[in-house]
């Protein structure tokens, strides 16, 4: 059996290798509490001076956790929360890490891809990336911390991004300051998209309102605006409003512990609920892409509902 993760130093560096290339290197629980144990060492070891992670194969990173083993262990009625409670320590783990932690962001790098990589002191994105926080299309939201950089992104880009879960180049990474740089190398940095949309997002994005969102958006002159429109009706109402509220709330947030904190409370209402397994069945195992939401629109979504989802 191949080491799920592959853990090991080289001339002073640790060197922390995701092998799950099959699964685009999925996130299991072995992997994470690997990732925690190895960073705790290497913390103390004055014989390790950096940290580096990447990902093995070619298509990406990490495409995230492996949310169908969460949907089977909900199903099952097994425990799910410890998963996150360790997921969510490493990630507080890589973020207080006292060396240099440096992330290599290739490929796919797209929900706990993000969580191992964005909370690095040094997060390289290379050109052929594509990043996205997918939460709100299969009945969750953007988790692992994240919406700590996405809420002090320009204006209302990181909600934008946050909401759609639409993915985005290396350019706009570094812009929504979930990298740091882009490595030219191999090749040009790619254009980005999300500056020249500056106008519209924050317009329509301005409201706490994700009904007026959806109002603003869909009465744009400007076509992606209409499309991110689309877009948003097509994920769980109920997902798309508790994100809205998340990011507006780690606004206030200066701790990525704060914002995990968030993340866990979220976890434990959103996970089990009706949407999360809708929407993993619709994506990821039968894949037919035609979730059957709680709501039918996010005009639906009461505020109750969504402050139930935070415990209050």
């Amino acid at each position: 059996m191949t080491d799920e993760l592959i853990v090991e130093v080289r001339d002073g560096v640790g060197h922390l290798l995701l092998n799950r290339p099959r699964a685009i290197n999925a996130l299991t629980p072995g992997m994470l509490s690997g990732i925690h144990r190895a960073l705790d060492a290497w913390a103390s070891d004055d014989s390790v001076t950096s940290v580096e992670i990447a990902g093995a194969g070619e298509r990406g990173l990490c495409s995230g956790a492996d949310v169908r083993a969460l949907r089977e262990a909900v199903l099952e009625g097994e425990g799910f929360l410890g998963f996150f409670t360790t997921e969510y320590a490493m990630n507080s783990a890589i973020k207080n890490f006292p060396k240099p932690y440096i992330a290599h962001q290739r490929g796919v790098v797209m929900g706990g891809g993000l969580g191992v990589s964005a909370h690095g002191s040094r997060r390289i994105a290379y050109p052929g990336a594509v990043f996205a926080m997918p939460e709100t299309i299969i009945g969750f939201e953007p988790d692992v911390g994240i919406l700590l950089y996405l809420a002090q992104a320009p204006g209302e880009l990181g909600t934008h991004v946050a909401l759609t879960g639409n993915p985005i180049n290396a350019t706009d990474a570094v812009l929504v300051g979930l990298a740091d740089e882009v490595d030219t190398t191999e090749a040009p940095a790619p254009a980005g998209e999300l500056e020249g949309w500056r106008a519209w997002i924050d317009e329509c994005y301005a409201s706490d309102d994700p009904a007026a969102v959806i109002v603003a958006l869909e009465s744009s002159e400007h076509e992606p605006a209409r499309a991110a429109a689309s877009d948003l009706r097509k994920r769980s109402p109920l997902s798309v409003a508790v994100t809205l509220e998340a990011i507006r709330r780690a606004r206030a947030m200066t701790t990525v512990e704060e914002v995990l904190a968030q993340d866990l409370q979220l976890a434990r209402t959103l996970i089990p609920a009706p949407d999360f397994l809708e929407g993993v069945r619709a994506q990821l195992v039968d894949k037919d892409r035609t979730p059957r939401w709680q709501h039918a629109r996010i005009e639906d979504v009461t505020r109750a509902e969504v402050l139930a989802c935070f415990g209050e």
